[in-house]
């Protein structure tokens, strides 16, 4: 499970930012990972690294840029899905289901017994960032992989791609079930978590809200008091439950992961790592991270802040 709000403007004023982004990624513990710094394998490209056995090089959340133009990818799982049919198969320890027909399941005809998750899909969004030729921007890279996208199990990528000064930041969302793409415009505020974009979480719908307001009050605030504001917006506890959505979509589950800051000390599982990407109106990028160091949320976290500042087109 994971969270992302975000905020995209090509053209902020003076004070304002060009991209405002927090996200939470909900994992377990014990899973290895590489922080947030700059790759060993694309040094125009930051984010932190999947080391699981057999998902290494993946990535949830990133950002590239080079020639005048960065790209940021990020990778949210959509669960309760079934699997797609041309795909390996792993054990998943978090089984969905599909037990309870609502208005928001188009796709209720199709039955599952998913005990797996599939192919890994971390590397979707390392690609997209590290490449910089123009089979990689965000339309071809994203038509490309609609094309394809059935091989993974279930997902949602986030991609935006700003330029030039002159043209609106571009925004898209792919989701594989069914195989979707769908564009957004730039100047407004959005959050997307583990179901559809039509049928968000309760904790996605108040925390876009809550978000808005961060960006409305603070968007154009110094990094240290708007990241702040940003944070503790991530760390929020509040359980939104019941919630009919996630309860559907993880029924065994679904209290624990209703939160923002999801922590189910049962299973070492939870909201990990904390993450910002800032981006101002001369293309200074701050990456802020804030991720456990060990296997107890209560203990040492490890903050990571990298500034680069990014080439004008």
């Amino acid at each position: 499970m994971c969270v992302i709000f975000f905020y995209a403007n090509s053209q902020p004023n003076a004070n304002g930012y060009k991209l405002i982004l927090a996200s939470n990624r909900d994992e377990f513990f014990a899973r290895d990972t590489q922080t947030a710094a700059k790759w060993s394998n694309g040094d125009h490209v930051y984010g932190g690294i999947d080391l699981e056995p057999g998902r290494e090089g993946g990535t949830w959340l990133a950002i590239g840029g080079g020639k005048g133009v960065f790209k940021v990818g990020a990778l949210l799982n959509l669960t309760g899905e079934p699997k797609p049919r041309n795909a390996v198969a792993h054990k998943n320890i978090l089984q969905p289901h599909n037990n309870t027909k609502n208005s928001c399941q188009e796709h209720k005809e199709r039955h599952t017994n998913n005990e797996h998750f599939l192919l890994g899909r971390g590397m979707i969004v390392a690609d997209y960032v590290r490449q910089t030729d123009i089979e990689h921007n965000i339309v071809n890279y994203n038509q490309s992989l609609l094309a394809d996208c059935t091989k993974y199990s279930a997902f949602n990528f986030v991609s935006i791609e700003i330029g030039s000064d002159g043209q609106p930041a571009q925004i898209k969302l792919l989701s594989n079930v069914p195989p979707t793409l769908l564009p957004f415009e730039q100047g407004q505020c959005y959050g997307f978590g583990n179901s559809l974009p039509e049928c968000p979480f309760e904790k996605v719908q108040y925390g876009r809200k809550q978000f808005e307001q961060i960006v409305k009050e603070f968007g154009q605030s110094d990094v240290e008091t708007l990241s702040g504001e940003l944070l503790q917006l991530l760390k929020n506890k509040h359980k939104f439950w019941p919630d009919a959505e996630l309860e559907r979509r993880a029924p065994s589950w679904g209290e624990g992961l209703s939160a923002l800051n999801v922590h189910i000390a049962e299973h070492g599982y939870g909201s990990r790592t904390h993450s910002l990407i800032l981006v101002d109106a001369n293309n200074k990028m701050h990456f802020i991270e804030e991720t456990m160091r060990g296997l107890d949320p209560s203990a040492e976290w490890e903050h990571t802040h990298i500034e680069k500042q990014f080439e004008s087109s």
